[in-house]
């Protein structure tokens, strides 16, 4: 089995992280991250354990095979019980790859946040904006994820210039990982009266949610300005400064949230989100050191070239990455994102195990 050494590997993590959860020593702090990891190991070492046993099962049978020449009745009753485990055993490894590489690729346990913008096309662009946070609100819901506002910018009619929103779950990231990239559509806009299709675009940033102890940020490299919210909030908006924009030095990252009255929530809001872009800007320089290619795997972060088209017109959805077309937006687009998440994941697979 191509991924044997990597399950040996994650074997022994498993036995860690459960002496780490029976530790009086493990600070109550860990308890939560540490479980969700043990969680998601655990069906794929339930699964190993009985591959392994299966294993010396077939030793065993083959064994008294080899003792069982004179008898044929008994060779016959071994050599058919041989081809049922063996049969067993080669669907228990393509589900031992099909989990492994699904559940045990980096941050796959992990939320997310996800920032959803609008880019060429103005009004209508905000407008598709609010419709794919609507399809991905109804995908985490069809899935038991749960979904958190964490900043907006609604526009007058609807959209949003920017919006963004928190994911949390099991396997968030694996759900919502080959998101990241520009999404086209092409529809009639309802601002447009002549009724000519135009073409707009919104930008997709998927980033995995980490917790504070794993991005050290020096407080001294910070700017925190703050002022008064603008847009939806009746009055209050008006009277306090409760937003907050906070700016990393290094970095150059600048973040700011509005959505809440108190102000300490939006500066913890907006901590959130600039650890999470620091994270995946160190892990972006980390990959790019580690392999050029890197714009050219699927799921990797990358957001600078075009992944998607939404083509309304002809109710089509074209994934550009693996040359993916599917006639049913609609329903897609009401969250049933499922058959293109699959397809790209297949995709994914297929390439990982050529690595292997």
């Amino acid at each position: 089995m191509r991924i044997r050494e990597r399950l040996e590997k994650t074997e022994a993590r498993f036995r860690e992280l459960e002496a780490l959860m029976g530790s009086p020593d493990t600070p109550p702090s860990k308890f939560q991250a540490l479980n969700k990891e043990l969680s998601l190991i655990k069906p794929i070492m339930d699964l190993f354990q009985k591959y392994k046993g299966t294993e010396h099962e077939l030793v065993g049978l083959k064994h008294s095979l080899a003792e069982s020449q004179g008898d044929e009745a008994m060779k016959s009753l071994i050599s058919d019980e041989l081809a049922t485990l063996e049969a067993g055993q080669i669907d228990r490894e393509s589900k031992l790859e099909e989990l492994f590489l699904r559940d045990m690729q980096p941050d796959a346990a992990r939320d997310v946040i996800v920032e959803v913008r609008a880019g060429t096309g103005g009004e209508e662009a905000a407008l598709f904006v609010a419709d794919l946070f609507r399809m991905y609100s109804m995908y985490a819901g069809n899935h038991g994820l749960r979904v958190e506002v964490i900043d907006s910018n609604p526009t007058g009619i609807g959209g949003f210039k920017e919006i963004i929103f928190g994911v949390t779950g099991d396997r968030v990231f694996s759900f919502f990982k080959y998101e990241s990239g520009i999404h086209r559509v092409q529809r009639v806009p309802k601002t447009e009266a002549s009724g000519r299709i135009h073409t707009s675009a919104v930008t997709v940033a998927v980033l995995p949610e980490v917790e504070e102890e794993e991005v050290v940020i020096n407080t001294d490299d910070l700017r925190i300005d703050v002022y008064r919210a603008s847009g939806a909030g009746g009055q209050h908006v008006n009277k306090t400064e409760s937003a907050v924009r906070i700016t990393h030095m290094p970095t150059g990252f600048v973040v700011a949230c509005q959505d809440e009255r108190s102000q300490q929530k939006n500066k913890t809001k907006a901590m959130r989100i600039l650890r999470a872009k620091i994270f995946d800007f160190q892990r972006a320089k980390q990959q790019a050191e580690q392999a050029q290619n890197r714009k050219a795997q699927i799921g990797s972060g990358d957001r600078s070239g075009k992944i998607r088209t939404y083509n309304y017109p002809d109710n089509r959805l074209t994934d550009h990455r693996i040359g993916l077309t599917l006639h049913s937006l609609n329903q897609i687009l009401d969250g049933k994102l499922d058959p293109v998440v699959e397809a790209l994941a297949e995709d994914e697979k297929v390439r990982l195990l050529t690595t292997l």
